[in-house]
């Protein structure tokens, strides 16, 4: 069972989002933040899939990368634009309400590094196939695509813990939403992928 429908939940509530996912990530979401932002460097032109409340676009900016973070839902952008001026980051970041499906207006080859994070679990194969060619070919050469997703337990063991703990979640809509904290959410560790220059 996927977390898409517990990522739904948060994403319907985006106040609470941030709060929700260090809760289901036994806070290992910020250390995670930390690791990828440390791939990034000042100047660099970064695209953030799926930023949500931005806390990695802004973490991004901070370096002093230039930042477009991308995502469907508006009340998370609207967060995230108010969280950007606070920092006075604002003129470091561009928001734009829009999914990975268009990925292809992007210019190709004009960004040198892209981050997801926990956006990859809820694209369908289709999706992430669709996603994963336009990354390749609107990063530069040389350009890095960094990502932190949920992973599925390898060990049969883990995986019925994973389900048993997970059921719970189909019950959620019917609960109307009344549990949240406790849930078991592994967290990857970061997946690197560097583009090879001449093979778009």
């Amino acid at each position: 069972m996927s977390t898409y429908i517990l990522m739904k939940i948060l994403e319907s509530t985006p106040s609470r989002y941030d709060k929700g996912l260090r809760i289901l990530t036994l806070g290992r979401l910020d250390q995670a933040y930390y690791d990828l932002v440390s791939y990034i460097e000042e100047n660099q032109r970064v695209l953030d899939l799926g930023c949500g409340t931005g806390a990695l676009t802004l973490r991004a900016a901070k370096k002093g990368a230039k930042v477009k973070g991308i995502d469907v839902n508006s009340q998370m952008l609207e967060i995230a634009r108010r969280r950007a001026t606070e920092a006075n980051l604002a003129q470091n970041i561009a928001f734009c309400e829009m999914g990975v499906g268009e990925l292809g207006e992007e210019k190709s080859e004009s960004y040198d590094v892209v981050t997801s994070t926990l956006c990859f679990s809820e694209l369908t194969e289709d999706e992430l196939v669709f996603t994963l060619k336009a990354v390749k070919r609107i990063l530069k050469p040389n350009g890095v695509l960094l990502v932190i997703d949920e992973v599925r337990p390898s060990s049969l063991p883990k995986r019925m813990l994973n389900w048993l703990v997970r059921f719970p979640l189909a019950m959620i809509p019917r609960l109307k939403r009344r549990i949240l904290l406790g849930i078991y959410f592994p967290l990857g560790s970061g997946l690197i992928f560097h583009s090879t220059p001449g093979k778009h």
